[in-house]
């Protein structure tokens, strides 16, 4: 076996130690995927080059990444505020107000709709999540939904914004990369999307015509949910999502003070409660971030770029060529801005050799990467979703209609290319 073929293989004993076992336990939730990153990681460690100590240092390295630990600092604010604002009551009155404003027939399109533009005003596929799967959860409790099937519907309207937004990381990424024009890159993409989007609206409204008229919670007064507004709105002014989580849970704590309905040993209490709930998240982002720095520095991910970028014919082979390579890449990396940056300079190179226009090509490095980035349960946006919600990241993966379809759009586009 190569070395590049050995250090890709911890992935392999990942996906068959987590995959497997839930499939002949008959049950996704039997199997924590940090369990299945503990193998995985232990595995990566002994096949990897150099002294132990020098592998477990690289491991370190990963899991110490200035990029995981800014998402553990999201996670634990994320669950601090989450549980500030359910103690004083703000999800019952955020959702009090949604189910008497929206007909039960329109609270999936709508809570789609929702995240889509959000995240569009956002940029940010992880605050769209953080502001919504906790009020989706509360609607999804009160109108008899499946709790997977609505986190699936705002992380599937929160990848449309991640992938289109002018301020969205990917999206400057793959425009750097590729050499084109932000409302370019929109235009070609919105071309591939839109028909994505307008299909997950139509079932949606469908399947809403199937949801349980709710009983609504008990009546919380409206001021409550200020919070998520304060958070939506401060979001939407592009303050750091790490800003806009700490003004919030400062937000619900001082309502709850003023109220009577927190005293500061309640608050500690919901802070602690809410940060707690977050350390599953925390160690598999640890776990995964070591595996995968274990995979980069025995060039695992070299190896795929080197394969997919070998024998292109033609600027169909080219478009999947580079839509393969930043798939691959945020599979190894879980992280689509990190996949579209590594990928980006043998993606340009394709693009120029085989005539694929830089619009489409940016656009084929957003879209994929976060196709897969919607697909692999140890992503930023699966595992935020499944804390906040309760419920395991691999139970949200099929009902995920818009990223789905969204792949199949931009794999078709591959196959009808135009030649402009």
């Amino acid at each position: 076996m190569s070395k590049g073929l050995l250090a890709v293989s911890p992935l392999a004993v990942f996906l068959l130690v987590y995959l497997v076992s839930s499939l002949v336990a008959g049950d996704f939730y039997k199997v924590p995927v940090s369990a299945a990153f503990l193998v995985a990681g232990v595995y990566a460690v002994l096949v990897a080059d150099g002294p132990l100590g020098e592998r477990l240092a690289a491991f370190s390295r990963g899991a110490g990444h200035p990029n995981v630990l800014l998402m553990i600092w999201i996670f634990l604010l994320a669950g601090a505020f989450a549980e500030t604002a359910r103690t004083i009551g703000a999800v019952d009155a955020t959702v009090s107000l949604m189910l008497t404003l929206i007909p039960g027939s329109w609270l999936l399109a709508g809570l789609f709709v929702t995240a889509c533009f959000l995240s569009m005003a956002m940029g940010t596929s992880v605050g769209t999540i953080v502001a919504l799967v906790p009020i989706g959860a509360g609607i999804a409790a009160q109108c008899g939904i499946s709790g997977p099937y609505m986190a699936a519907v705002i992380v599937g309207g929160s990848f449309f914004g991640d992938n289109l937004s002018f301020i969205s990381d990917t999206t400057i990424a793959a425009t750097r990369a590729a050499g084109c024009r932000m409302k370019d890159k929109f235009h070609a993409n919105l071309r591939i999307v839109l028909p994505a989007f307008l299909a997950v609206v139509v079932i949606y409204i469908i399947q809403g015509g199937e949801v349980t008229e709710p009983s609504l919670p008990g009546h919380e007064p409206w001021f409550l949910g200020l919070p998520y507004l304060l958070i939506i709105v401060l979001a939407l002014c592009g303050l750091d999502v790490t800003l806009v989580l700490s003004t919030g849970i400062l937000s619900a704590a001082l309502i709850g003070f003023l109220t009577g309905r927190l005293a500061w040993v309640d608050w500690l209490g919901a802070v602690g409660k809410g940060v707690s709930g977050m350390s599953d998240l925390i160690i598999v982002t640890l776990l995964a971030g070591g595996l995968l720095e274990l995979i980069r520095r025995g060039g695992g991910l070299d190896l795929i770029i080197r394969a997919l970028s070998k024998g292109i014919k033609g600027r169909k082979g080219a478009e999947a060529a580079i839509a393969g390579i930043v798939g691959l890449a945020n599979f190894c990396t879980a992280n689509n801005t990190v996949a579209i940056i590594t990928t980006g300079g043998i993606a340009h190179d394709i693009s120029e050799r085989f005539g694929v226009p830089p619009k489409k090509t940016a656009s084929l490095l957003d879209t994929f990467s976060c196709l897969v980035q919607g697909m692999i349960p140890y992503g930023a946006q699966l595992l935020m979703a499944s804390g906040l919600a309760g419920i395991s990241p691999a139970a949200i993966i099929p009902f995920l209609y818009y990223p789905f379809l969204m792949g199949l759009c931009a794999i078709l586009s591959i196959v009808f290319e135009r030649k402009n």
